[in-house]
């Protein structure tokens, strides 16, 4: 893949895990939690003007090597990698993303599948979404710190292959195909989110991560943070302040401040 091989022990040491580490459930769980507590879901890049490549050396380069987080392809893809070298059995699954109601683009969305004693739906790339991995062919109510999730068939998807829903809290978040996937199939969508206007990504920046006692979130250029359940949010007073917080509170380290995207064409 053009990685090299002390990217494993980088990108362990960015997770804050030692090696040596087993191919079972209980190491995928750490590994998963560990993800999102360390690298924060961001679309900075769009807003730079940065493009972003879905090749394994340019993820580890951007994740590891540079310490930055990213959006689902970034994050997912590059955990898939990690995964693999590892020695787990990992498969990319494209989803489609509910939103208001309607469903999003094909490969609109990359979640994992982790092969173990049973299946398991691997996701470091949703934002806020469930912190361990669920099992995929459990039908039924899954608890998670994060809340209470479902994974449930999709009679009406009206697809070739059997589609499944995954349910947050009782509404449904997106629905994802079960047949394995290449990187690359998912370029086009890729493309489209970091050019479209129809693209929630090219609308404002985000950047994102957990706390231990809550979540810290800046979305354009106001600051969210939620304490014990407490929320509280307020404009970002100006660039060098903005900068600060993205280095302080995600170790994001930037040059220059991200500026939302006015695509003029769809992707």
């Amino acid at each position: 893949m053009g990685v090299p091989p002390d990217h494993v022990s980088a990108y362990l040491r960015r997770l804050q895990i030692d090696p040596p580490l087993d191919c079972d459930h209980d190491t995928l769980q750490r590994l998963h939690h560990a993800h999102l507590d360390a690298i924060p879901f961001e679309n900075l890049d769009i807003h730079l003007g940065i493009p972003i490549r879905l090749e394994p050396a340019a993820l580890l380069t951007k994740l590891v090597g540079r310490r930055r987080g990213g959006f689902c392809y970034e994050l997912n893809g590059a955990f898939a990698w990690l995964l693999t070298s590892l020695g787990f059995r990992v498969e990319l699954l494209q989803a489609r993303v509910y939103k208001d109601g309607a469903l999003g683009i094909p490969f609109d969305h990359m979640c994992l599948l982790v092969q173990l004693e049973s299946p398991w739906l691997c996701d470091v790339g949703f934002g806020q979404s469930h912190r361990s991995p669920l099992r995929a062919d459990l039908r039924g109510c899954q608890s998670d710190l994060n809340g209470e999730y479902q994974i449930e068939p999709c009679p009406d998807s009206g697809e070739v292959d059997e589609w499944l829903e995954l349910i947050e809290n009782g509404q449904p978040a997106f629905r994802f195909s079960p047949r394995s996937r290449e990187l690359q199939d998912f370029q086009a969508a890729c493309a489209y989110h970091q050019s479209s206007p129809q693209s929630h990504f090219t609308q404002d920046t985000v950047c994102t991560l957990p706390t231990p006692r809550g979540r810290v979130t800046i979305r354009g250029r106001r600051l969210i943070q939620t304490l014990d359940g407490d929320k509280q949010e307020r404009e970002i007073e100006d660039d060098a302040e903005l900068l600060r917080l993205y280095r302080e509170s995600f170790g994001v380290e930037l040059d220059r401040v991200p500026c939302p995207a006015r695509p003029d064409r769809e992707a």
